[in-house]
């Protein structure tokens, strides 16, 4: 191997190895807090320069079934803030309103809130993190 296949091949590893490195703690499959009777596994990924949750498992009565909801964006367009911390948009299916969203990860536990009238009055969740 040539000088220069050297180089490209070690600056190609040493960018995989910092995309490891530096893998946003919001990124994975995460499970919902009950609410009004049901729960869900969201899968949270990136989505342009944010990221976004979408429900791909739901559960009433401790029970999988297939809800509406399926398939739809729970987490919406997420800005690292840095230190586990995201502002985005949230949506509750239970009513079908959007609310401004935070988001605070903290290894395999997230606090995250929807609020409204500037953030005054919020709803929050603790979520756990599956995989």
């Amino acid at each position: 191997m040539n000088r220069f296949a050297k180089q490209v091949a070690m600056a190609a590893a040493l960018v995989m190895c910092a995309g490891t490195a530096f893998a946003e703690p919001i990124v994975g499959l995460w499970q919902t807090q009950e609410d009004d009777g049901a729960y869900a596994h969201v899968q949270i990924a990136p989505c342009g320069a944010n990221f976004c949750g979408t429900i791909v498992k739901t559960f009433k009565a401790g029970a999988e079934y297939k809800s509406e909801n399926l398939g739809k964006q729970l987490v919406r367009d997420m800005a690292a803030k840095g230190g586990g911390a995201y502002e985005g948009k949230v949506w509750r299916p239970s009513n079908n309103k959007i609310y401004m969203g935070k988001i605070a990860v903290n290894g395999t536990a997230m606090k995250l809130s929807g609020c409204v009238a500037g953030g005054l009055i919020c709803s929050k969740q603790d979520w756990k993190k599956i995989k």
